[in-house]
């Protein structure tokens, strides 16, 4: 049984219009949890309880803590969520509310994910929020319901922190022998792979220095770092204040409300990044968030928006 839903894909005419190319959007925020992370979280969590698991422990920049605190209820499994002191208070909340137990641990997810692996017990199952071939493969579903849907892009366009999704993605879109490229996209203080890519090694970032914690891991997954020689992948990197504003727009153009790391990956159209030049069909993945409001998101926006005038 999936935990995940099956999420509509349809033409965006409003992104469409922005970016002068046909975009589609996958609506990965319509999941149960509000995000992509369902997918692989859930799969993950039902390998690991057939195999015994009596407790998940997750470390979380929030949604993939919210994933495994949703998949803990459902299956019946208790859950400990270890989460950095940057995450969002309305994610601690809904962590809680499933609940799971929430430990605050660590200025970043690394330090929160050193915590989360210190404390396991030999009855416990460790769910990684992004570097697990099984989450890799529940995320990979995804590219399964797009080519089911018949849409035949020329681009894929999605957020990238730890690589999770990427991988998911890339994976998917081997199996299906698509040899379609993919733009990975991150923040200017959370851009770990893009800074991988430029300097051909994988790089380890000093601390995370942006609004989009989801994207909060300094260094992204070695799997996902090989990728770059084995699939045409392209990198971007899009301001705070450019996250936030697509994130606003689009919850004017869509009526629906996702977070800055997510923001990453739409900004690139609205603001018609160079490395959408050669493309006309865009998949974009909308991976979702559920740690944002649209109050939120304002204060945001003016915050950042001071910040860059001054």
């Amino acid at each position: 049984m999936s935990l995940h839903v099956r999420t509509p894909a349809y033409y965006s005419s409003a992104l469409s219009r922005a970016s002068r190319c046909k975009v589609w959007l996958k609506l990965e925020s319509l999941q149960p949890t509000g995000s992509f992370k369902l997918r692989g979280i859930g799969l993950a969590c039902q390998h690991y309880a057939r195999s015994g698991a009596e407790r998940f422990v997750s470390s979380s920049g929030g949604n993939a803590g919210i994933a495994a605190a949703y998949v803990g209820r459902e299956l019946g499994i208790p859950v400990t969520v270890v989460v950095p002191e940057t995450t969002p208070a309305r994610a601690r909340r809904l962590i809680s509310d499933m609940g799971a137990d929430i430990l605050i641990h660590g200025a970043s997810w690394h330090e929160a994910n050193e915590h989360a692996l210190a404390m396991l017990t030999g009855s416990d199952a460790f769910i990684h929020p992004f570097d697990d071939p099984v989450v890799w493969n529940g995320h990979s579903t995804i590219i399964d319901e797009v080519v089911e849907a018949g849409l035949q892009p020329d681009l894929v366009v999605l957020s990238v922190g730890g690589g999770g999704l990427l991988s998911g993605v890339v994976e998917g879109l081997r199996r299906h022998n698509l040899a379609i490229p993919v733009l990975a996209v991150g923040t200017t203080g959370a851009s770990c792979l893009a800074q991988s890519a430029a300097r051909n090694e994988r790089i380890v970032l000093p601390a995370i220095d942006s609004i989009a914690t989801s994207l909060g891991a300094r260094q992204v997954a070695e799997h996902a770092f090989a990728l770059l020689s084995k699939h045409r992948i392209g990198c971007a990197v899009v301001s705070d204040l450019q996250a936030v504003n697509a994130c606003l727009r689009f919850l004017d153009d869509h009526r629906i409300l996702v977070e800055p790391a997510c923001g990453a990956s739409i900004a690139t159209i609205y603001e018609q990044v160079a490395e959408l030049a050669d493309f006309q069909n865009i998949l974009l993945i909308v991976c979702g968030g559920a740690i944002a409001t649209a109050e939120q998101l304002t204060a945001w926006r003016r915050s950042l928006a001071s910040a860059s005038a001054s």
